[in-house]
């Protein structure tokens, strides 16, 4: 090694810099930077070096590899992190790699061998990289999208779409037969709907044959002059020629409201977003529910969302106004039946709706175990946990989160006797 290193110095850097083109990037950054030579390491970080990196050959079951890899991560891409511009990797190495430092003038990645969770953890989900995927990098290529038959993408957080790759991707996926997408889109100044789906999506998968959704659009009505119907969005969808299609228009806020559009029959076990609006529906396969609006629940709409998620098993509430109690004498006698529901969270409910499920002859909660709720509003309602009419929905309960540190009375345990 020594005589080599005497031969190589011995040339020019122009005659050097010719040699080590012929080698990869990878392979001149870890043999010469950081072996105490000056000289080296000046053309090792040479740009030309270090704007591409290829890491496809690494293998980190090899514990060469792996030694290489912690190399690289430690002590090599600190030192020339604000030249790469481009990473050619494999999922399994990505995290340590993008985690090793920060890459300013970062863009492009390039990725073997992927998954299709891939694309639901680092682009959707709250990962350690979601900034760099949503944020930085303008061209991502994924080495099998066009051969991909069904794709599946399930987000239930809400994203900016303008934040991040899934259009560029989507239109690459020219052979797709199936796709289903669960989507919660924020920072829009369009609803997404049965237009926007043909032109940015639909149009480049000429295989498609089957295509489950449910997309919720977020979007500030400051300033919103057009009044939007569910019944214009789903015109938008029959002209496209999707028929089984419904659409919930809700106004979350005085500044916020909501569009969500979804496949019919709806397949996904999670819904989020309506309000006091519910198309006449059953949603068999909901299991999880929250429903938040302006306008007030009345108790025919808790009879109607035990009717249309017979499945349900975690509702939460999210609507301070007080509980519209117009009903007939029909409508009074009628009980709520939720058989399912275990998990109940009012903490952002008005005290009227926790009234409406623990009284025993407004609701049947058999299998309620789990109760989130303001305290004060859960002692009112319960009388100093003395009402018998509360006693019944409460008795199965085993975890009570009210966010504060009290010391119990004897009638509190009597009301909830598995705490």
């Amino acid at each position: 090694m020594n005589q080599f290193g005497v031969r190589l110095l011995d040339l020019p850097d122009e005659i050097l810099l010719i040699i080590l083109k012929k080698l990869s990037n990878i392979d001149v950054l870890y043999s010469l930077l950081n072996i105490n030579n000056e000289r080296l390491d000046i053309l090792a970080q040479e740009k030309i070096f270090s704007s591409i990196l290829n890491f496809v050959s690494l293998d980190p079951i090899s514990s060469i590899d792996r030694f290489k890899l912690d190399h690289f991560c430690i002590d090599i891409l600190p030192r020339i992190h604000e030249n790469v511009k481009y990473f050619i990797l494999k999922p399994d190495l990505m995290e340590s790699i993008l985690l090793a430092s920060d890459y300013p003038n970062l863009t492009k990645i390039k990725l073997f061998n992927f998954k299709k969770e891939f694309i639901l953890h680092y682009f959707a989900n709250e990962s350690p990289l979601r900034h760099i995927f949503q944020q930085q990098i303008t061209d991502l290529i994924l080495d099998n999208l066009p051969n991909m038959k069904y794709f599946s993408l399930k987000c239930d957080i809400q994203f900016s779409l303008h934040d991040t790759n899934f259009l560029p991707l989507f239109r690459r996926m020219s052979n797709l037969e199936k796709l289903t997408l669960y989507l919660r889109i924020e920072n829009r100044d369009r609803f997404v709907d049965g237009t926007f789906l043909q032109n940015e999506i639909l149009v480049y998968m000429p295989q498609l044959h089957s295509f489950t959704f449910y997309i919720c659009t977020f979007i500030n009505t400051i300033g919103l002059l057009h009044y939007l119907s569910s019944e214009d969005v789903q015109r938008t969808f029959t002209n496209i020629g999707q028929q089984h299609v419904a659409s919930i228009i809700n106004y979350i806020s005085s500044e916020e409201m909501t569009c969500s559009v979804f496949s019919i029959p709806f397949t996904f076990d999670c819904l989020k977003d309506i309000g006091h609006t519910i198309p006449n529906i059953i949603f068999n396969y909901v299991t999880y529910l929250m429903v938040q609006d302006m306008i007030s629940f009345n108790r025919q709409f808790f009879i109607q969302v035990a009717r249309a998620f017979p499945l349900l098993k975690t509702f939460r509430i999210l609507n301070m106004e007080s509980q519209s109690c117009q009903l007939t004498n029909s409508q009074l006698d009628e009980i709520a039946e939720y058989p399912h529901l275990t998990y109940l969270d009012i903490l952002y409910g008005n005290i009227n709706y926790l009234e409406q499920f623990l009284n025993e002859t407004k609701t049947y909660v058999p299998c309620l175990i789990k109760l989130k709720v303001v305290y004060n509003n859960l002692r009112i309602v319960t009388n100093n946990f003395t009402r018998d009419e509360t006693r019944r929905n409460c008795a199965k309960i085993k975890q009570l989160r009210i966010f504060a540190s009290l010391a119990h009375t004897k009638e509190f345990y009597l009301h909830f006797p598995l705490l």
